[in-house]
């Protein structure tokens, strides 16, 4: 099964897309992520994307394209993309990886959550600088106000999930990403369509039952 996950910045797609790699023993191949590791290790790639990435736009596509090619290339059976493709131009680049690969798109999950629960959610959110666990000053706290559980320090707010950068994400994100679904939906992929302000296991519940329905 190969699947894209789309939804805006703060829907829950990291969360969801390791549930879905659990139950069909998929490949998560999530651009952000790679995207944080390249500059991590300060890459030349890394280095490029670096002032897109803290400013909240979106990296070039050649870039994003040549990277998530690979990475598609290196995955063995099937995968989840997450966080790609954010353009048409990206989806049109990933329709020609594809077909010279002879693979297709089984079906796009579109995780739908509105603006404002969004920015809740992710100007709440603080992480770990060393061991990468993640909290929110509502909903998930940690034991100590501003503290790592695992006793590795401070909490920090990420870059681009300041007020200023999520709402500048979001506004790119209408603009850019979201007429993705809609390139999808007229080249005839499936578009499973989750109302994602919902309790995470109740999203879970549902993305995975109309996954369940559609191998069927």
């Amino acid at each position: 099964m190969k699947l894209i996950l789309l939804g805006p910045p703060g829907a829950g797609k990291g969360t969801q897309c390791k549930r879905i790699v659990e139950r069909y023993g998929l490949v998560h191949l999530s651009s952000g992520d790679i995207l944080r590791a390249e500059r991590a290790a300060g890459t030349e790639l890394g280095k490029k994307a670096q002032s897109f990435m803290d400013s909240g736009g979106l990296v070039p596509d050649d870039l994003i394209i040549s990277m998530m090619a690979g990475a598609m290339t290196k995955a063995k059976g099937g995968y989840v993309l997450d966080g790609f493709p954010r353009t048409v131009v990206q989806a049109e680049g990933l329709e020609k990886a594809l077909k010279k690969a002879g693979q297709t798109i089984d079906a796009v999950v579109d995780l739908q959550v509105d603006d404002a629960v969004i920015s809740a959610r992710m100007t709440g959110r603080r992480s770990c600088p060393k061991c990468g666990a993640v909290y929110h000053v509502e909903n998930l706290k940690p034991k100590k106000a501003g503290q790592c559980d695992k006793n590795c320090g401070a909490l920090v707010q990420r870059e681009d999930d300041k007020l200023e950068v999520v709402a500048n994400r979001l506004k790119t994100y209408h603009q850019q990403t979201a007429v993705v679904v809609g390139y999808y939906q007229k080249a005839g992929n499936p578009i499973l369509r989750i109302n994602a302000d919902q309790p995470i296991d109740q999203v879970t519940k549902t993305v995975l039952e109309k996954l369940d329905s559609l191998k069927k």
